[in-house]
Parts: structure tokens; sequence; C-alpha cells
């Protein structure tokens, strides 16, 4: 019924658990934990309380992060990147059972679903299932995502921001970026990170971050090229380019999910593209591609209804649940976020341009008016572009 994470493998824990076992092993810093397997969660009662409340006792009842990890997931094929649930910041046995059954659940989620649907039966297993991941908390002082390149003489890439990881990978802030080149040289921009989610006793509190590190970078270069340089360690150990999440508290750096990179983040950077016309805006190109179309302004689920298919959807950020939309709109700007952020991550997978972080873009595009979106360079400008009709 338990399985210690040091002895997950992907075939009886899924992707993510599996990938994480395999780091342990090899000695790599990843959060001690334990792992409900495919076969603890079949039928309808799942493990019982007594069960979990021993493995939280054996690692000392910390809060925890509840995690999924499904079949099928994390690999070459297919990412599900933010499709299931986690739950962060778990104590005692009572909340552990309510998040586990919660991740367990996640899996025949509408958008669960709809992601299944979308990437086809060909890269899935013919039975969905799910395993549960229980692991210490890592209450990350910085933390982020960074992508690994398939060649060792390639650049490591990092997105970084204040606190525990979710603001990066879910895109509710806007993280500094860096590139580290092979020779170990350090290209960064800094982002405005106004906001920071860090845990509260039990739960999970946003905060605004002080004005002072606002513009202040999350990482030195030093903590940068070690962040790539474990990048590449955990690359030797599961091989090949990887979409790595990460944290680092009192200076130590860990490991939280490893998985391939499903699509290649484009090599275009915006902070070089001028504005070629009075209306373009710029922000991170997140995925390749032009798209021409009306802008659709939405802000949240009440606004799904007015989307059509051939839309460019605008909206500050995206989460989980907005991935049904990703299948009908052909673009996606967003006024917060990074390129590694799960949207930028699913708009690659399903093949749609996407620029992310521009600022103010729901009060800037009209909705409804004509706009091009260049998830290459990261430019959207009002109008068709010069040529088109």
């Amino acid at each position: 019924m338990i399985v210690p994470l040091r002895d997950a493998v992907a075939s009886t824990c899924g992707g993510k658990a599996g990938a994480l076992g395999a780091l342990c092993r090899a000695g790599i810093d990843v959060p001690d934990g334990f792992v409900l397997p495919f076969e603890s969660q079949r039928g309808a009662v799942g493990p019982s309380r007594d069960v979990l409340a021993r493995a939280l006792a054996e690692l000392g009842d910390p809060p925890v992060a509840v995690r999924s990890s499904a079949a099928g997931e994390d690999t070459a094929e297919a990412s599900a990147a933010g499709q299931h649930l986690s739950v962060l910041g778990v104590r005692g046995v009572e909340e552990a059972a309510v998040a586990v059954r919660a991740c367990r659940d996640s899996l025949h989620a509408a958008r669960a679903v709809a992601y299944r649907d979308a990437i086809g039966s060909g890269h899935l297993p013919p039975e969905p299932e799910m395993a549960v991941l229980v692991q210490r908390l890592v209450d990350a002082e910085v933390s982020g995502v960074m992508f690994t390149p398939g060649d060792a003489r390639g650049p490591t890439v990092i997105e970084a921001s204040w606190g525990l990881g979710p603001s990066v990978v879910e895109g509710t802030v806007t993280p500094d970026s860096y590139r580290i080149d092979a020779d170990g040289a350090v290209s960064r921009r800094i982002a405005h990170k106004r906001t920071r989610l860090d845990r509260h006793g039990s739960g999970l509190v946003t905060r605004d971050v002080p004005a002072t590190h606002r513009h202040r970078a999350a990482l030195d270069d030093a903590t940068a090229v070690r962040l790539a340089r474990l990048g590449q360690r955990v690359a030797d150990v599961l091989g090949g380019a990887l979409d790595i999440e990460w944290a680092l508290a009192d200076g130590r750096l860990w490991v939280l999910q490893a998985r391939p990179i499903t699509a290649a983040v484009p090599s275009g950077d915006s902070a070089r593209v001028p504005p070629s016309a009075p209306g373009t805006l710029v922000g991170t190109p997140g995925s390749r591609g032009i798209a021409i179309g009306p802008a659709r302004v939405v802000r949240g689920p009440a606004d799904f209804a007015h989307v059509r298919p051939g839309d460019i959807l605008v909206c500050p950020c995206t989460d989980p649940s907005w991935t049904p939309l990703l299948r009908i709109v052909a673009g996606v700007v967003t006024e917060v976020g990074g390129a590694l952020s799960h949207a930028a991550i699913v708009a690659r997978e399903h093949g749609i341009p996407a620029v992310l972080g521009v600022r103010d873009a729901t009060a800037a595009l009209a909705d409804g008016a004509i706009v091009t979106l260049s998830g290459t360079d990261g430019t959207v400008t009002r109008g068709p572009e010069r040529g088109e009709s």
C-alpha cells in the first residue's frame, strides 16, 4: 500500500514519482516521501487512514505536498502539465486523506479528460490510473522551472521567482529569466515580481512582494550556474532534454519534478524586438507561430462562453481549468507568466502560438479587435500584419 519514494518506479507509481525515485537512488536532493501506488488507489476506498498515518509519522509529520502521479504523464509524448491536482501545505492525516482523494479524483476532472482527448490514445495507456505522491514540503525562498538542453553544449533556461513554485509553473507571476551557456556565461532578464506564494500554517497565502524586491534578481549568477549544473546531473540520470521544477531553501537546491520536454521553447528574444509600429505590444515568446484573429478578452470562467474557434485568447493569466479553451483558440496572450509555465507548455503541445507577460494586455487590446500574434518573437500587433487582409 505504501512505497518509499526511493523505491518508486513509473510502472507502479506513475511517471512523476518514478522519475523522482530514480533521482533519489542517484543521490540527487529530492524531498523525502512515499507513494500510494496504482494498486492502492483502485476501488472506492483507497488506503486506510491508519496506513497513511503511519507513513506520515515515519516522515515526522511535517507539512507535506500531496501530488498526483498518473500513468502516462511526464513522458516525451504527454506532459499533462497542470492537468492533475497538487495540494501543498497539508498537515496531519485528516488533511492528507482529503488531499489524496482529491488527487485521485483529478484523474477524471474535465480538464484532464479534455487533455487526454486532445493528445490522443496513441500516446497514453489504454486505462488511466493514478498514484499519489506525498513529500516533505520545501518552504522555498526562491523556486521555479528550468529546461535543460538535449545536447550538453546547448544553453539551460531558468525561470525563477520568490516563494513557492506554483507562482511560476501556474503563470501567476512573470518570473526572472536566465540563460546559462555551456561555458558558464549567464544572461538574464529581471521581471517585475509583484506577488509571492508561501506556506502559512497548513495553508498557502499570496502576499505582495516588498517594493524593494520586486525588481531584485531572485538568483545571483553563481546560483544560476549551480542550478544549471544540477540540471545536467538530472539529465545524466534521466536522459534527454528535461523540464525540471526546483526550489531553493537555506542555500540548498531541491528537485521537485523532472520530465521530458515535449516541445521546444521559442528561441526568439522579445527584449531585442523593437515595436514595428505604434500599437505593438511585447512580451515573452511562449509558443512559436503566427495567428491572426479577433482578440477575446477573458477575465475568468464567466467569460468562457464568449470564446469562439479562431479567437485570440487575451487574459490576465490562465490556470489548468482553462485547458479546454486551448483546443479551440488560435493563440494565447497573458498579462503575466513565463515561457516555462503550464499554459505555455500546453500551448506548445497544441501547436498554437502564445505570448506571455504582456503587461495590461486586457486593457490595451479591445475585445473583438483583430490582432496579429507572433509567438516566435513575442509580439502582439493590433490589426493584421502588413500585406494581410
